[in-house]
């Protein structure tokens, strides 16, 4: 089992509503789409794929964090679904890659460059002055 995971809000969707069909909301066709990709991906046994029932951020679907040990959380809202299983993907490699989680912003894949996005510090502690 990988120690770093990235977690999809499957409930995420544009429409609130009572007549939502949540199989179908924004948030499971991202996490469905993650979920395939992540089958011939590279890394797959360094990343796992989670659902989170809600991540709160209702306002700003989709939602997505990354999460490692020893290393800062990143969670993104405002995913898209077109293309942004890509760009999740290769934020990955970025974040499997760095000591402690610290990603340049101008690192990002382009379609996340758009997202809002915030940054949780370790629990460790980092500096932020450390090499990512």
């Amino acid at each position: 089992m990988s120690q770093h995971t990235l977690f999809i809000c499957k409930s995420c969707n544009s429409v609130h509503s009572d007549d939502v069909d949540y199989e179908k909301a924004e948030g499971a066709v991202l996490l469905n789409q993650l979920q395939d990709m992540h089958q011939e991906w590279p890394d797959r046994d360094r990343l796992e794929i989670r659902s989170a029932g809600c991540l709160w951020t209702c306002d700003h679907p989709c939602a997505a964090a990354f999460s490692g040990p020893d290393k800062a959380t990143y969670l993104f809202t405002k995913v898209p679904t077109e293309q942004g299983a890509e760009a999740l993907l290769q934020f990955g490699k970025l974040y499997l890659n760095s000591k402690a989680g610290n990603i340049p912003w101008k690192q990002f894949p382009e379609t996340l460059q758009s997202a809002a996005v915030a940054k949780i510090p370790s629990i460790a502690g980092s500096s932020e002055d450390e090499e990512a």
